[in-house]
């Protein structure tokens, strides 16, 4: 059985999220909690509170409250580049020139299954 979790809109690069999840897919929500904090990246936390999300997605749709997390395995994880057009910026160029910039944003899914496998 899967579930699914995602975040819209997440002030975060998809290419820096996807950092990330390239090293917690495939493994069990168990070994992604032990593996995630020690990344050294602004993103953990958010990409954490997904996974902890679909797990909890997982045990709700298989009508159990206490699932061991070691069993519930991260079966796809992915982060999308969201829309740039509400986050444009200008900064101060020199002559007095404005030197437009703009923000990223990320779309973060999370499929997590209580069966081994994964797409890598």
């Amino acid at each position: 059985m899967e579930a699914c979790s995602k975040a819209k809109f997440q002030r975060y690069g998809s290419r820096k999220v996807g950092l990330l999840l390239d090293l917690v897919r495939g493994k069990s929500v168990k070994q992604s909690a032990g593996i995630i904090p020690f990344s050294g990246l602004r993103c953990s936390d958010m990409v954490q509170k997904v996974i902890n999300s679909a797990a909890a997605n997982l045990a709700v749709k298989n009508g159990s409250k206490d699932m061991d997390l070691s069993k519930i395995y991260i079966k796809e994880a992915y982060a999308n580049i969201g829309p740039m057009k509400h986050l444009k910026r200008i900064q101060p160029g020199p002559q007095g020139r404005a030197m437009p910039y703009k923000k990223n944003v990320c779309h973060l899914t999370v499929i997590v299954s209580d069966e081994k496998g994964g797409r890598k």
